[in-house]
């Protein structure tokens, strides 16, 4: 991640809908699956937003990045256990100590994410889950993808192969983000004939729009508890050993 995007995530990350949603999802999950006050890892900490969430949620947290200024800001609003590692490396943690992995966009950022599933799988407990996001449809990989650093984009048999070479198994696997799925075909069409010099921003929206991109997400997570939802930007779901 360059520095000017995290920046941006310190700035957007506790309002911008994007990462709004995609908390309150995985939130959503560890509440069901993880109860507080378990003990969680993320790996790929960002500007650590999440984890402050969690932690005021009664989450023991910890958190691993590759970037040295990701460490340090962490540690300056009070996430204290916060590592710099490669999560393709073993986890400098204890095994089998963690009830809890969350990789949110993360696997799609490394060369081999089957590596990272079988490091994270180790610091687990026995009933202990990885709560997973990443993005969807390897027909939408465009000049976006590569600016942010990603290797691939994913269907669900592509994440069940991985997650089964890891020796894991999925134990709940949707779609979401449908509501911006036609407006992301369209725009991401258009950058294969027409590439984009900006940078990695985040498309800036105004504050009703925010909201109601917010509002649509929930909306989204409690038909998908109830519907299959057939489409969307992301895949998120849950791993078990």
């Amino acid at each position: 991640m360059e520095r000017a995007h995290l920046d941006e995530l310190i700035e957007l990350e506790n309002r911008y809908w994007w990462h709004v949603a995609k908390r309150n999802i995985a939130t959503d999950l560890l509440r069901k699956y993880v109860p507080s006050p378990a003990r969680i890892v993320e790996g790929g900490i960002g500007a650590a937003g999440n984890l402050l969430n969690w932690k005021q949620c009664g989450y023991d947290v910890s958190g691993l990045d590759i970037m040295d200024d990701s460490v340090t800001h962490a540690k300056s609003i009070g996430i204290d256990e916060i590592y710099k590692h490669d999560l393709q490396q073993p986890w400098p943690v204890a095994q089998d100590s963690f009830g809890g992995v969350v990789l949110l966009d993360v696997l799609e950022h490394v060369a081999d994410p089957v590596k990272v599933l079988k490091e994270a799988a180790k610091t687990l407990q026995g009933t202990g889950k990885i709560i997973f996001t990443v993005p969807a449809y390897p027909f939408l990989f465009s000049d976006w993808d590569e600016r942010l650093g990603h290797y691939r984009r994913y269907t669900p048999a592509m994440m069940r192969e991985q997650v089964a070479a890891a020796g894991l198994k999925i134990e709940k696997l949707r779609y979401w983000n449908s509501f911006t799925f036609p407006a992301a075909i369209f725009i991401r069409t258009m950058r294969r004939f027409f590439p984009s010099r900006k940078g990695t921003e985040f498309p800036r929206v105004g504050n009703l729009t925010n909201k109601a991109l917010i509002a649509a997400a929930k909306i989204e997570t409690k038909v998908s508890n109830k519907l299959s939802v057939p489409f969307g930007l992301s895949l998120v779901g849950v791993i078990s050993k």
